[in-house]
């Protein structure tokens, strides 16, 4: 953090598919005085977004090219198919690469499946066909019965169709998403958010300690005084215990 005019922010990019809710939440909880503003990138312009300064973090797809950045995988997600309901595939529930080799397969420009070879017959095998720039475009074409698509199940789901289905495919590359951020701006902001990310509570090494709710402390002060009370009240080794008295009267004077 610098010590010019500007409050500090988070600047977080996440790809198409991602859902940085749950720890947008923490965050706005734990630091309600820092803003955390988000942006949606292609998943091809994410890295671009971190080194140009663009934003603090990002959850990214791997595979990137990790070079002066940091990475921490967080999940693997499944890979589908997307088809028309009315298709074949609709009827079972998971599908293999061989299934597809009498398919046309769709493959977008920013698919971040990472294939040796696709599965299926490519689209640009018909001359008035060329490969879809967008996944976006390649789920309307799978929409208008041009060909099927197989991404992670995050991206079938954020382009969701009615008029769409999608099944597991068992043998395909799969997707790992993962936060990524520049290697030499680890800032202290950067750092609470890898905490929030990684399940660190509030009193761990790195969180931010919470003063003691006023009830707990009302408590603990009221144990302290009974604490104190009992010390005060307690006789002491070797004397005799207070309020008893060692005296002994004057003896009867015999008559």
């Amino acid at each position: 953090m610098t010590g010019s005019d500007v409050p500090p922010s988070l600047r977080l990019a996440y790809v198409p598919g991602v859902t940085p809710t749950k720890w947008v939440r923490i965050w706005n909880e734990r630091l309600p005085e820092v803003p955390l503003t988000l942006a949606m990138v292609a998943a091809a312009e994410a890295v671009d977004a971190l080194r140009g300064g663009r934003a603090d973090a990002a959850f990214v797809r791997l595979p990137i090219d990790r070079t002066g950045l940091s990475v921490i995988p967080l999940y693997i997600e499944t890979t589908v198919v997307v088809v028309p309901k009315d298709h074949a595939i609709a009827a079972v529930d998971e599908v293999a690469a061989d299934d597809l080799v009498d398919d046309v397969v769709l493959h977008p420009l920013d698919d971040t499946l990472d294939w040796e070879r696709p599965p299926g017959r490519p689209a640009n095998e018909r001359p008035a066909n060329e490969r879809p720039a967008t996944t976006g475009d390649a789920i309307e074409l799978v929409a208008a019965g041009v060909g099927l698509l197989v991404v992670p199940q995050s991206l079938a789901r954020l382009h969701h169709r009615k008029d769409l289905t999608y099944r597991p495919l068992v043998d395909a590359p799969t997707s790992q998403v993962a936060l990524s951020w520049p290697e030499e701006a680890t800032t202290e902001l950067v750092e609470e958010f890898i905490g929030i990310v990684r399940g660190r509570t509030v009193n761990s090494s790195r969180g931010r300690p919470t003063p003691p709710q006023p009830k707990k402390a009302k408590q603990a002060k009221k144990a302290q005084g009974q604490a104190q009370q009992r010390a005060r009240t307690q006789p002491r080794r070797g004397l005799p215990a207070r309020g008893k008295s060692t005296r002994r009267g004057k003896p009867r004077r015999r008559s």
